[in-house]
């Protein structure tokens, strides 16, 4: 019984010692601090938006140690380059928090994220009460709803096409928004069944586009070429999302859609221009242009009109010879109907048709400024309510001058004029290169001396180019390693030159007559607007020297 009784006491005394542990643990309530955040319930993204946390202790005790910690929301920009999670340590607090004691923080960040998304700020406070082990937390949120994204996204595609026939559409993008984006990315989600054929510019990946910068005010295009195979009258849906890339994930901005349903084809139209449906054409050239229609439809085709439009500013129109078509000069248009053309009149199914006309290029045309770079001639035909266009590039123009004088204020030569058999005399060559319309890599310049002519070893201007040419005394050859050349070089700004000089021995079996200084200059290079290799002459030269009147035929006579 005595051994019941202490039992018992002890047992009182524990739970009297957990009680008075328990009732000092609790004798605060954290609700007597009042932590909150006051913000916008709406923005727009890209705004900036301002967090106010506010804290207040409402109670009688001073909160020591205490620690603030404020997050904003998910892939938010803070304005003033802080990381998304910013901690306020005590002494940013003032080391403790007074009874009646109120502090405001103000935090700014613009807001990334798509329409109707909502965005989430936390912060959490924690503390010690006065006189307290325990250290306490308060937290508390603010939702703000992103109620505009004010960029432009949207197809350019058309909502019928024909199965298995390579048709384009574009995505066009403008931002409205008062901030700069950078790292934007387009991506484009495919319906099943579609092919990838080509886009401009180009592509990351086949559906992947990088947008470096996009300003207020700016925007661009993406454009897509592709074929589509489906059963007739399927429904295909093409998807497309603008977003930015933030620490490996993908920020959707904006996103839009495009239905699109197969149709059967009526009309098959191709095109070729001289022989060849992939015609890359070139300065100058007269192109026959060959239109094909074919009728892959079940039905007759009758009383037809067939429009041909033309774009481009290398077309010359003054050269167009159309055959029973109607060319319209303002319009730059060609018109055949039923009336003249037999199978425009009546084409049964399976029957192909054909117009033909030809025009020339120009020579050369005006390079106001980038725009004239990468020219391209352009042909749309309608008929019957089909649509087709066709795009052909134009290469290149290199132009390549090779001049030679004996009178020039370059070097000054020396030597007998007429020049005598066996006896030296020297010459300055000039070599120019010019070129039009698109950027070329890997330019060079390519002459062969005669045996009896040899270059004179340091005689070159300007001194800078010497280190971009040999010559080769087995083959005899001269080469000038010119580089890359921007599309004007030479037109809208100045020409890449080189001026050195060579000596020539006359032999005996060239008295009485000019004697050979150097042979044709060939020059190369590579089209990066069309991916030929280019390459253009200029004659060779004797010593008649057309170039330099003071010579006169008289003086390139070897004597």
């Amino acid at each position: 019984m005595k051994k019941l009784i202490i039992f018992l006491l002890i047992l009182t005394g524990v739970i009297g010692l957990l009680g008075v542990y328990y009732y000092q643990k609790n004798i605060y309530s954290k609700d007597v601090l009042k932590l909150e955040i006051l913000g916008p319930n709406e923005a727009e993204a890209l705004q900036e938006v301002k967090y106010v946390v506010k804290y207040k202790n409402n109670g009688e005790v001073r909160l020591d140690e205490p620690e603030l910690v404020f997050e904003y929301p998910e892939y938010a920009l803070p304005s003033e380059g802080n990381s998304r999670r910013v901690i306020k340590k005590a002494e940013d607090l003032g080391g403790a928090i007074y009874p009646g004691e109120e502090r405001t923080f103000v935090f700014a960040a613009r807001l990334l994220g798509h329409e109707g998304e909502t965005k989430e700020a936390k912060a959490t406070l924690t503390y010690q009460p006065k006189n307290l082990k325990a250290r306490y937390t308060s937290q508390t949120s603010f939702v703000t709803v992103i109620n505009r994204v004010p960029l432009s996204f949207n197809f350019d595609l058309t909502s019928k096409v024909q199965a298995n026939k390579e048709f384009k559409f574009s995505l066009n993008y403008f931002s409205n928004i008062n901030y700069p984006l950078t790292n934007v990315h387009l991506i484009v989600d495919y319906p099943n069944g579609f092919e990838f054929i080509s886009a401009n510019p180009k592509s990351l990946e086949r559906n992947e586009w990088s947008i470096e910068a996009l300003n207020n005010a700016e925007g661009g295009r993406v454009e897509i070429s592709g074929q589509l195979s489906g059963q007739i009258g399927e429904e295909k849906l093409f998807r497309a999302r603008l977003g930015i890339w933030q620490e490996g994930e993908f920020v959707l901005l904006k996103e839009t859609t495009k239905a699109v349903s197969i149709i059967r084809p009526a009309l098959y139209i191709t095109q070729q221009i001289n022989n060849n449906p992939k015609y890359v054409a070139q300065p100058g050239d007269l192109l026959h242009y060959e239109i094909f229609f074919k009728n892959i439809g079940d039905d007759f085709l009758n009383e037809m009109f067939l429009l041909v439009t033309l774009e481009g500013e290398a077309f010359d129109f003054s050269t167009l010879q159309a055959p029973d078509g109607d060319f319209t000069p303002g319009q730059n248009s060609i018109m055949w109907d039923w009336h003249k053309i037999k199978d425009l009149q009546v084409l049964p199914p399976q029957r192909e048709g054909k117009v033909e006309f030809w025009i020339k290029l120009k020579s050369d045309w005006e390079i106001k400024d980038s725009t004239g770079k990468n020219p391209q001639i352009k042909t749309t035909v309608y008929l019957n309510q089909v649509k087709e266009e066709f795009v052909n590039q134009i290469k290149s123009k290199l132009m390549v001058q090779q001049k030679g004088y004996y009178n020039d204020e370059v070097f000054g030569n020396n030597g007998p004029l007429p020049p005598v058999v066996g006896q030296p005399t020297t010459y300055t060559i000039i070599w120019q290169v010019t070129n039009y319309y698109n950027d070329i890599k890997n330019c060079q310049m390519r002459a062969v001396l005669p045996t009896n002519v040899n270059l004179v070893g340091g005689k070159f201007f300007p001194a800078e180019q010497m280190d971009k040419f040999t010559f080769d005394q087995q083959s005899r050859e001269l080469i000038w390693q010119i580089g890359d050349l921007p599309a004007g070089t030479g037109v809208t700004t100045a020409p890449p030159l080189i001026s050195f000089q060579v000596v020539l021995i006359p032999d005996p079996s060239q008295r009485g007559r000019p004697a050979d200084l150097i042979g044709p200059a060939k020059v190369t290079g590579e089209d990066q607007w069309t991916g030929n290799l280019l390459e253009f002459s200029a004659p060779g030269l004797n010593t008649l020297l057309p170039d330099d009147p003071s010579v006169g035929e008289a003086g390139g006579i070897v004597r």
